[in-house]
């Protein structure tokens, strides 16, 4: 009996080490965009779509084991834990006729069939374009930790729910899901259904800290032990020069059982904010040191000890380790004066998350895709908040990169970064050496994934590129999807997913 006990723990632990999910947007908290896969296929036919765009024909497919209906548009990077698939969308094909109209809709799919499992029905704020964009839907990705998803909704909100909806009954103490899915005005009261998600507690940042989100809120949550992390998109408002809420928070903690306010950075982030404060926070050791290291929509990046300290008023802050500022002078400033915002030469905020690597930063300059192209860079930092190495600001040489409002991948000593006009780059990790720039010749909005020895990303014209990992380029082929690629691909369980505007694609062999 020992033996056959001794063989069912160790068959559980293998079966553990190999569960390789994606829990949160960078798979860990470092937020470096690999996943461990093997036997990723590069063969990949996703089909065909009907007549009208919402059914995917597979008949001449290939690797594709399965594929599921989103809305019209969807940026949420999806995630995978736990044998559930989580993915933003809006709700422009809605899963139910009686749930119409403009919301954010986060689904959960089954990782075996890609079967709707439950959906959070999020109601829009009605501030149109200046906060909850119209028909963006969500933009953010969760964050699972055990059965619990944390997330920001397009209504500024964060909110845990249960993993498995109401499947398993109502739990935690909020109890008005169905009254706060029915908020819109333009839409039936919503029916109690297994399908419904499971709120157990929300937290609105923006009567609670007074921020103001600019065009979106978008942010992925990053928990550690018992504390969330996150950006509260605090930004500029329609007119894009004045700041309604100078002195909200940017970057906040929350207690992850209860929603309470922890702790709030105080670096005076909002008051210089560019556009908004859209980047995810990271957490990792940088020299001896645990940190949350940061993107500010001031276009600095922040290193914070993970632990608040009171202040004279018995306020819980951050303590700041160190800033930096990603701009280069010369963004800034020109003959002595200020540069303006939005122009080609003028200064970026960070969109794309920080990246934690051996101990180094890497952050990368960016700006709304809508302000067009222009200058950029990608800088590494030391532990201490110094520069190790940045990309030439001069945009006439290969080596140099345009703004970016993507997330880095690190692997092999190497750094894998997307620019927003469609070219991949590789960098030596240490020393910042150019090795290569490889040309989409389509816009770019998500970010590398290097997984199988392999690059993947995909574009605006809907193309899967597949390079291969190295110094020396090596591109393998391109795959067409019948709708354009804003999200980022992932991988996990040795699976590849990737979310196009309209369906999401798990392959695999």
């Amino acid at each position: 009996m020992k033996t056959f006990a001794s063989i069912i723990t160790l068959a559980s632990l293998t079966s553990c080490a190999l569960a390789q999910d994606w829990p949160m947007w960078g798979r860990t908290a470092e937020r470096n965009m690999v996943g461990p896969a093997q036997n990723l296929p590069i063969k990949i036919n996703p089909g065909e779509l009907d007549d009208d765009g919402e059914k995917a024909i597979l008949t001449k497919a290939e690797n594709i084991k399965w594929v599921s209906k989103l809305g019209s548009q969807a940026y949420g990077n999806p995630i995978v834990a736990d044998g559930i698939v989580y993915v933003g969308t809006n709700n422009e094909s809605p899963r139910n006729q009686k749930e119409k109209g403009d919301r954010g809709i986060l689904m959960a799919f089954s990782e075996k069939d890609g079967s709707l499992l439950w959906q959070l029905i999020i109601p829009k704020l009605g501030t149109g374009k200046v906060s909850d964009w119209e028909y963006v839907g969500l933009c953010s990705s969760p964050a699972v930790d055990g059965n619990r998803l944390y997330l920001v909704t397009n209504r500024g909100e964060v909110v845990c729910l249960d993993t498995q909806g109401m499947k398993n009954g109502n739990d935690g103490p909020y109890k008005d899901e169905l009254k706060y899915q029915s908020a819109a005005k333009d839409k039936t009261p919503i029916a109690d259904t297994p399908q419904s998600a499971d709120i157990i507690w929300i937290y609105d940042m923006r009567s609670e800290l007074g921020v103001f989100p600019h065009n979106v809120s978008s942010c992925s949550p990053v928990i550690i032990g018992n504390t969330l992390y996150t950006a509260t998109s605090n930004g500029v408002d329609w007119s894009h020069t004045n700041i309604p809420a100078k002195k909200a928070p940017s970057l906040i903690s929350l207690d992850k059982n209860t929603g309470k306010l922890l702790a709030e950075e105080a670096a005076g982030v909002s008051s210089r904010v560019l556009h908004a404060s859209w980047s995810s926070p990271a957490y990792g050791k940088i020299g001896k040191k645990d940190a949350i290291v940061w993107g500010g929509g001031d276009g600095f990046a922040y290193a914070f000890d993970p632990k608040p300290e009171k202040d004279e008023e018995g306020f819980s802050l951050f303590k700041e380790l160190w800033k930096i500022d990603c701009n280069p002078k010369e963004y800034r400033l020109k003959d002595g004066k200020p540069i303006k915002y939005a122009t080609f030469a003028g200064p970026s905020e960070i969109i794309g998350t920080t990246v934690i690597n051996d101990g180094l930063t890497y952050a990368i300059l960016g700006q709304d895709p809508e302000h067009g192209d222009g200058v950029g860079q990608l800088r590494c930092i030391d532990a201490n908040g110094k520069t190790v190495w940045s990309t030439t600001t001069d945009q006439n040489q290969d080596s140099s990169i345009g703004r970016s409002i993507s997330t880095v991948s690190v692997h092999d000593g190497l750094v894998y970064a997307a620019e927003y006009d469609g070219d991949i780059h590789c960098y030596d990790a240490k020393t910042g050496k150019h090795h290569w720039k490889h040309e989409t010749q389509s816009r770019i909005w998500g970010s590398t994934l290097v997984a199988d020895n392999k690059l993947w990303i995909g574009t605006e014209d809907g193309e899967l590129h597949i390079l291969g990992t190295g110094t020396t380029l090596n591109p393998i082929d391109t795959i067409e999807f019948p709708a354009p690629i804003y999200s980022s691909a992932i991988t996990a369980n040795n699976a590849l997913y990737i979310a196009t505007q309209t369906h999401l694609y798990a392959i695999g062999k």
